[in-house]
């Protein structure tokens, strides 16, 4: 079992960053791919960067690509999302997830997410 809980969400005015952290618990944080998600209001919950567990293998949304930046610290638990360049369309809550594809896919943990809000 894996608990992750997200923070370092807040208001941002556009051109702002942020800088997101999910610490996990659990000794097996390291065989696994993380990821971060966002839901925007009204909005399907979609992918934005995933990080194999050795850090080596990285991707993002196409919509991020040169302004986010994943990273991960094996050594704390910790997953991070640095996010420059902020738009008012990266607000969303955003979700840490574990056990999943670099791309995405089949996440088996989740976060209860942090907000961003970035003002125009």
């Amino acid at each position: 079992q894996v608990q992750l809980v997200e923070s370092g969400g807040g208001l941002v005015q556009a051109g702002g960053s942020l800088r997101l952290s999910c610490a996990a618990s659990g000794r097996t944080f390291r065989s696994y791919n993380m990821g971060w998600f966002r839901q925007a209001p009204g909005e399907e919950r979609e992918f934005v960067a995933g990080i194999s567990g050795s850090g080596g293998s990285i991707y993002y949304e196409d919509s991020v690509k040169g302004r986010f930046t994943i990273s991960r610290d094996n050594a704390k638990n910790t997953v991070y999302l640095e996010m420059n360049g902020l738009k008012p369309k990266d607000t969303a809550v955003y979700y840490c997830a574990a056990d999943i594809t670099v791309r995405g896919d089949g996440a088996s943990y989740w976060g209860r997410g942090t907000r961003v809000t970035v003002s125009s």
